[in-house]
């Protein structure tokens, strides 16, 4: 993802995705079409994903994206009319704004990636899944038997070895033990 875009890449952009994409909302032209014609904005103008995580963002989609036509963030607060997000836009200009340009494919379109920006204000895990924890978890766990298994196991092969017969029998009932809680936790093992 770039880390700084020129306003003539964006303006560029903005060009080929009005040319190329009807959007779900008029306003959202309206807006887009403005940040074109007034620089001074372009400037604080960043395209992003995950828009509602920034402290002011814009999300607009097009009609072949299933995702909502339009949304603006602020701070806290969550609106659907363009036109308050417009007013807003137009009454900061020295304010950074995020976008988030919903579209078929958009993930693929070149166009689109030369002017992505990381979103700073992403929390580290969005990505990370509860079935990604779990798998972790699990990962975690297996790791943890396997190396206290080849302890265990190197343990019992010194005293076969020192002819140590309850020192065997000890680690024996303890690589047991092992092996049952190990059942409990960790499937496949």
């Amino acid at each position: 993802m770039n880390i700084s875009v020129t306003m003539q890449d964006k303006k560029t952009f903005i060009r080929w995705f009005l040319d190329n994409y009807q959007l779900k909302r008029r306003e959202s032209v309206w807006i887009l079409n403005y940040l074109i014609n007034h620089d001074s904005f372009l400037d604080n103008v960043h395209f992003i994903r995950e828009a509602r995580f920034s402290p002011r963002g814009i999300i607009i989609s097009a009609h072949c994206s299933e995702e909502v036509p339009f949304r603006f963030y602020k701070d806290n607060i969550v609106t659907t009319d363009a036109e308050k997000s417009f007013h807003d836009i137009r009454m900061n200009k020295k304010d950074p704004v995020y976008i988030q340009l919903n579209f078929k494919n958009s993930h693929q379109s070149m166009e689109y990636v030369a002017v992505l920006e990381d979103n700073p204000f992403l929390p580290e895990d969005h990505y990370v899944t509860k079935e990604d924890r779990q798998l972790a978890t699990k990962l975690l766990d297996a790791s943890h038997y396997q190396y206290k298994k080849k302890k265990l196991q190197e343990a019992i092969d010194l005293a076969l070895d020192k002819r140590d017969e309850s020192k065997f029998q000890l680690l024996s009932r303890a690589m047991r033990q092992l092996k049952e809680e190990a059942e409990d936790k960790i499937e496949n093992i």
